[in-house]
């Protein structure tokens, strides 16, 4: 039996400061800001903030270095809010809390970002500490987005790929997740991390870019290709699930060679307010049934529900609600038949 019990998440922590707008100008244009709000931002702060409004039963704790500033203070205070463990958020003494300029269309809820990297520049793998946890998965995110965590190993290939190393050797499950980053380093950052990994979470365009191979096409999400892509990081060292997520549905494709296929809700536009934090979100539900090992059909199941109650919330974790309460919106809003 595993003792273990809880989600530790690390990586960056960031303050998400929306401002919602008419619309997204062309360069040298004006666009008009209609309201603003805050809200928690990066994979380890949405992760654990949509897990405790999940209402998950088990302990969650995070790591991460936040600055001795307004914006540090807010997310400690968050924290507590949400009975997150913050013995490894530590503050950094001269680099600012992390932000990003969120620019979301109103009438869409399409999104922007213009991000200040801050302390989360400075997280190394010295700052996490696995002995004195006795977390059942860690989860870290997002590479390509952690400037000391992405250089380069001589013995693992990156920093996180050492990093998840030692969490396995503690006795942790280990995830990841990835930014969307329009860049080519997706191969030399991600695939050293991959032995390291049971859980491989990203989107159809993070998936495509670490393999090269195209997910989605005029017509929509080429499930051949993607089950194609998925094989490809399985071979290359994740060892449990690879799961892909994108608007119209998820899918996992693990050990046994069988994609599984789940569809999203099918949210009427109109009760769409921001598809920010949509996909930690999606994370949120994922990890919570991998948590209690359910089946992964029913884990993507989690995750597609809580992506939709994300999607009826301002700011990134504002609409998420308890799990029951989410899986009750599969009856409101039906399930996608295709993908």
């Amino acid at each position: 039996m595993n003792a273990r019990s809880g989600i530790l998440a690390g990586g960056n922590w960031i303050v998400d400061k929306l401002k919602f707008i008419d619309t997204y100008p062309q360069q040298d244009a004006l666009a008009n800001i209609i309201f603003e709000s805050v809200s928690n931002g990066g994979s380890p702060f949405n992760v654990l903030v949509d897990l405790a409004k999940l209402a998950a039963p088990f302990p969650l704790a995070g790591v991460g270095l936040i600055g001795s500033d307004a914006d540090g203070e807010w997310i400690s205070i968050q924290c507590a809010a949400h009975q997150i463990n913050t013995e490894q958020l530590r503050t950094h003494t001269t680099a600012h809390t992390s932000y990003t300029d969120v620019m979301v269309v109103q009438s869409t809820g399409r999104r922007t970002f213009f991000h200040q990297r801050g302390t989360n520049a400075f997280l190394d793998d010295e700052h996490f500490d696995f002995g004195s946890n006795q977390a059942k998965i860690f989860h870290l995110g997002y590479l390509l987005l952690l400037d000391r965590l992405d250089g380069p190993d001589t013995e693992f290939g990156t920093v996180a790929a050492r990093t998840l190393k030692r969490a396995k050797a503690a006795g942790c499950q280990t995830s990841i997740d990835l930014v969307s980053e329009d860049s080519q380093r997706f191969g030399p950052i991600v695939l050293p991390a991959l032995p390291y990994v049971d859980y491989c979470i990203l989107n159809e365009f993070e998936i495509a870019r670490t393999t090269g191979i195209e997910i989605r096409q005029t017509t929509g999400i080429d499930l051949a290709a993607l089950q194609t892509a998925a094989l490809q990081l399985l071979e290359a060292g994740v060892g449990k699930w690879v799961i892909v997520h994108f608007p119209e549905g998820a899918c996992a494709l693990g050990r046994d060679g069988r994609l599984r296929v789940q569809g999203s809700l099918n949210v009427p536009q109109s009760k769409i307010v921001s598809a920010v934090g949509a996909g930690d979100a999606f994370a949120a539900g994922v990890l919570y049934g991998l948590h209690d090992e359910i089946p992964i059909e029913t884990a993507l199941r989690y995750g597609v529900c809580a992506a939709a109650s994300c999607l009826r919330g301002t700011g990134t974790s504002d609409g998420i609600r308890p799990l029951k309460e989410c899986v009750q919106l599969e009856k409101e809003f039906g399930v996608r038949s295709s993908i």
